[in-house]
């Protein structure tokens, strides 16, 4: 009830023009679901609007329409859609977003990628993205402000204490263990929102790291979050990888106030909590509608 209030309530984006491919060297890619497209909408053209891309590309995760192809290219101009389905994952997990990710590292070996999820609200300038994208280093949104890049063991010190039922602990605590030949360093960040570098990865490095975490942790390393860990670690091991500035950067979890960030990363249950996002959402709107008249 609360998505199709939701949509019902920023349904006005899509009476908003259309985008164009802009002049900065960078691709976004985003994994989209049919009941997300209003979101991924909002998602793409507010951040296009701060970040004038390229070149977007949707990851269609089978269950959008023709209906929903139609509607995404009359609203983002240059579109580009592919089915995951012909995403090979190779020795990585399949589903979970691992053809994301791989689809991402591969088109990194030529070009600065930009994974955005479809919950991700851009409400301001973005200038840390921007300089990132200019200077070729990979960056991540922050799960937590607590959280930076730091070596694996002090990572798996972290959430010595947690609860390994969630599959991302049980990882995390697991890095204590990884060889020091397959990467040094963690954040705990969220795959939401994250820049990779031209070339600072590889596919190798992400099979590599895959691998050894199914040895350690058999069957669980199929669960969802593994995906997660995994681009956490790539960037965390990419040369000149950051986390953005929180709370500038922040993902909402309805426990602090968060009108002053830039951008900020709806996630589950928290999304629809105290209405941040649906006022957010609706100022956005009429900010593209001003915008285009006064063009």
């Amino acid at each position: 009830m609360n998505a199709r209030y939701f949509a019902w309530l920023c349904r006005g984006i899509l009476k908003t023009p259309q985008t164009r491919p802009g002049p900065l060297p960078v691709t976004v890619v985003s994994m989209v679901q049919h009941e997300d497209t209003v979101m991924y909408l909002l998602a793409i053209k507010s951040f296009l609007r701060q970040v004038p891309a390229e070149a977007v590309t949707v990851l269609d995760d089978g269950s959008l329409t023709p209906a929903d192809h139609a509607l995404l290219r009359a609203h983002v101009g240059g579109l580009s859609i592919l089915p995951i389905t012909g995403i090979d994952t190779g020795a990585c997990p399949r589903g979970g977003m691992w053809e994301r990710l791989l689809h991402i590292i591969d088109h990194s070996a030529s070009g600065y990628v930009v994974q955005l999820d479809s919950d991700i609200l851009t409400v301001g300038p973005v200038p840390e993205v921007v300089e990132a994208i200019a200077a070729n280093r990979s960056f991540t949104l922050g799960s937590n402000p607590k959280f930076g890049i730091v070596p694996v063991a002090e990572a798996a010190r972290a959430v010595a204490a947690m609860n390994p039922a969630h599959m991302q602990i049980a990882a995390e605590r697991a890095l204590a263990r990884l060889p020091p030949e397959i990467g040094r360093l963690y954040v705990r960040g969220s795959a939401g929102f994250t820049g990779f570098a031209r070339g600072a990865t590889s596919r190798a490095a992400a099979e590599a790291f895959s691998t050894w975490m199914q040895a350690e942790l058999g069957k669980r390393w199929e669960e969802w979050g593994s995906e997660q860990v995994a681009s956490n670690f790539l960037v965390a091991n990419a040369p000149g990888g950051f986390v953005l500035p929180w709370p500038k950067y922040a993902c909402h979890y309805a426990r602090e106030s968060l009108e002053a960030s830039a951008q900020i990363h709806f996630i589950g249950t928290w999304r629809y909590q105290g209405g941040l996002y649906q006022r957010l959402a609706r100022r956005v709107i009429r900010e593209l509608v001003d915008q285009a008249k006064a063009a």
